[in-house]
């Protein structure tokens, strides 16, 4: 009985532990939510727990805003959001299963060659991706916000280190032995185990694109085009008399919920790839 009294001791700790960071990671998110009901003048008053009842009334402001396209700018950032996140999981899967499953004389030299691209900054590269969009006539659309998420070398690196403990080459050499083409053993085989690594990619792709400021604000332009990152920060540069404090907690809450959707979505996939792990040989 002795022996079992610390362990016991270990697991309340250790939920109280839990129970205090997930109070602290709910708390803000709570207060968000309780700012979206209340108005400016509350706001101002200070801090309140209670949930106010101007949700309506905020929702209300910020779309009859005629100099601020709620709905349209969070059409936009689903666009830009879920285009990129489909298009870099897919390619960037793609470009590691070429490099993980072929053997050629230059493989170490392509993947040095994107390593060192992973370590490069947007902002040193700002300039003259800015100056590549115009010579396109790219500027101003949403184009490209979506066609760079193809190169990722952060999730090409994660989905290689991914298919090196979860793809045995023997499966692959097996469906070439069956007669089926590269892309569709790439299609049919080796997507469908790479399926939880995939969810959790596309989620962080889907946030980092949902909450990229820098780069819209380079190219985007025109209000029509703009995406929430972008709005936000209009509400909040907005004149101090015309200020409001409840329009932009309404409008932050709004634009949580998607990546909530999204995440729920995929979470299944997270979870079947935690439980049983990938194919073994």
């Amino acid at each position: 009985m002795k022996s079992k009294k610390p362990k016991h001791v270990q697991s309340i700790l250790a939920h109280i532990v839990l129970i205090i960071l997930s109070f602290l990671c709910l708390f803000f998110f709570y207060i968000l939510i309780v700012n979206s009901t209340r108005s400016h003048g509350d706001l101002q008053k200070g801090f309140s727990a209670i949930p106010g009842t101007y949700l309506l009334e905020n929702l209300k402001n910020v779309a009859n805003d005629g100099s601020f396209p709620m709905f349209r700018g969070i059409v936009n950032s689903l666009i830009v959001s879920g285009c990129s996140a489909a298009l870099c999981t897919y390619f960037s899967s793609l470009t590691a299963y070429g490099l993980y499953a072929y053997d050629f004389k230059a493989k170490k030299v392509a993947f040095t060659f994107i390593m060192a691209i992973l370590v490069m900054p947007t902002q040193v590269t700002a300039m003259g991706f800015l100056r590549l969009v115009t010579n396109m006539g790219m500027y101003d659309s949403l184009l490209p916000l979506i066609i760079p998420s193809i190169a990722s070398p952060a999730i090409f690196y994660f989905m290689y280190s991914y298919l090196q403990s979860s793809l045995p080459l023997s499966l692959v050499e097996a469906a070439r032995i069956d007669g089926s083409g590269e892309f569709m053993t790439f299609n049919r085989v080796v997507l469908p185990i790479m399926k939880p690594a995939i969810a959790v990619q596309a989620i962080f792709s889907f946030v980092g694109s949902w909450n990229n400021y820098f780069v819209p604000a380079l190219v985007i332009q025109s209000k029509e085009k703009m995406t929430v990152p972008i709005l936000i920060a209009t509400l909040r540069g907005a004149d101090y008399m015309n200020f409001d404090m409840g329009k932009i907690y309404t409008m932050i809450t709004v634009a949580i919920i998607p990546i909530i959707i999204v995440y729920l979505i995929l979470s299944k996939y997270i979870i079947a790839g935690v439980t049983l792990g990938g194919v073994k040989e």
